[in-house]
């Protein structure tokens, strides 16, 4: 089992970081409009149609601060969220509410896993995306303690690179082997 965990858990972390802000991110981060594009006009949030609202009520309390720039990107995105089904959409909004929480320290690392992740190989992206998919599929409990365990690791033994030459980092566990030896001075735990 710790074989199979401590790959998950590293593989779950990118995505966790990288993977929630996804939406937001693509929406905070449109590329800056030429000098001779018109400003787009304030929009306030009274102005929003129902469905606008509802996608972007995360932003409700910030929305009138935006900047007309900021407000037509999120606009623009909300015209594709609006076409969502509804459990969709309310994971949109959720991912929004999540950025909204985040430090400007934790979004600069987010936008940064998502930059490593795009860079990354296609089929370690897809392996990514098979080991977060059976982490959701896990019972609530067992998440939450798979988290736990990873959060009590060292920072060192957090970060996962990808795969490394050589016999330093073992390979990706098949379901059913035995977890390998802990390296010595290792807590044997996790």
């Amino acid at each position: 089992m710790n074989r199979i965990l401590r790959p998950t858990l590293l593989l779950l972390l990118a995505t966790l970081l990288g993977g929630v802000a996804v939406a937001p991110l693509h929406a905070q981060n449109a590329p800056p409009p030429s000098r001779d594009a018109a400003v787009p006009p304030v929009r306030p949030w009274s102005s929003l149609d129902p469905a606008q609202r509802e996608v972007l009520a995360p932003l409700k309390n910030d929305w009138d601060g935006m900047s007309p720039r900021k407000q037509a990107r999120m606009l623009h995105r909300a015209e594709h969220w609006v076409t969502l089904p509804p459990e969709k959409r309310e994971e949109v909004r959720q991912h929004i509410a999540r950025w909204q929480q985040m430090t400007p320290a934790e979004r600069r690392q987010a936008r940064e896993n998502m930059r490593k992740f795009h860079q990354m190989p296609e089929q370690q992206r897809e392996q990514l995306h098979t080991t977060f998919e059976r982490f959701q599929k896990l019972p609530p409990a067992q998440r939450e303690e798979l988290l736990r365990r990873w959060r009590e690791l060292p920072p060192d033994q957090r970060r996962w690179h990808g795969p490394r030459s050589g016999r330093d980092r073992p390979p990706p566990p098949s379901p059913g082997d035995q977890p390998p030896p802990p390296p010595p001075g290792q807590n044997s735990q996790i």
